[in-house]
């Protein structure tokens, strides 16, 4: 896990704004995949690229997800960016589907996972 401390009077490890998220100290000018590990890798989303067209914004597709049936989360996050508009495919869905799946903002959904005990993986957009 990443270890995320949100001890009363202690600053929170998760921060975000439009274009940027911290993690830890850290911070990331795209968007980011938390694994049940911890570690932290950027969104592979040139796999989606192409479906921008249909969607009027790269969506989430399966193409992205092939790593969730290896790391097997409880629980799978999807940041939906700053304003909510991220885009999911329907296959990405369906794929979703298998798991416990919680979609926010992703400035809402940081405080959710802060708090997470359970294993999970968290895609995180970091703009619109």
């Amino acid at each position: 896990m990443i270890g995320l401390d949100t001890r009363e009077g202690e600053r929170s490890l998760m921060q975000t704004g439009f274009g940027w998220i911290e993690v830890g100290k850290k911070t990331y000018p795209h968007d980011i995949i938390i694994h049940t590990d911890g570690s932290v890798s950027k969104r592979k989303k040139k796999v989606s690229k192409g479906m921008k067209g249909d969607y009027g914004h790269t969506p989430l597709s399966e193409f992205e997800l092939g790593f969730l049936s290896d790391e097997k989360p409880e629980v799978v996050y999807i940041g939906t960016g700053q304003f909510g508009s991220l885009p999911l495919t329907p296959e990405a869905e369906e794929i979703l589907s298998s798991f416990i799946t919680v979609l926010l903002p992703t400035s809402e959904i940081i405080r959710v996972i802060e708090d997470e005990k359970r294993s999970f993986v968290a895609l995180l957009h970091i703009t619109c």
